[in-house]
């Protein structure tokens, strides 16, 4: 399978909460990092997803909000990952930025021209991903 989608990221099942409509699958990366996804039970069903069984989580760079100094916020989006900006390609309208957020991870963001000339971002310094459950789409092989 290939896909459009920049960051794809390979781990195990760590749980699996099934509520009314949705569930919540938490995904343990190899380097402890936890993604959590929020899809629908007949997604769950479909992927036969079981706690143990390796999957996949995939975020569009779309879906993903960057910020910096992040010690003190407090914000709604289950996912947050914090690492070194590796590179950064300006344009004139977008700017996309790759973060190394541990153990060779890689996750790209694409964000407006003016908001990454907002934050002041530069190659080696730091920055947080942020993105909500229910953008992590899952996968299995």
């Amino acid at each position: 399978m290939n896909i459009s989608a920049r960051n794809i990221f390979k781990g195990t099942i760590a749980s699996i909460i099934i509520g009314a409509v949705n569930a919540e699958v938490n995904l343990a990366l190899e380097d402890g990092t936890t993604l959590c996804s929020i899809i629908t039970i007949g997604a769950v069903k479909q992927l036969g997803l079981q706690e143990g069984m390796a999957a996949y989580g995939i975020i569009k760079a779309s879906s993903i909000i960057l910020g910096s100094n992040m010690q003190d916020a407090r914000i709604s989006a289950r996912n947050i990952m914090s690492g070194t900006i590796r590179k950064i390609v300006d344009g004139p309208v977008s700017t996309e930025v790759d973060i190394e957020i541990g153990a060779g991870n890689t996750l790209s963001a694409v964000i407006t021209h003016e908001s990454a000339r907002k934050l002041g971002l530069k190659e080696g310094g730091d920055a947080c991903a942020i993105f909500k459950a229910s953008s992590v789409m899952l996968g299995v092989n």
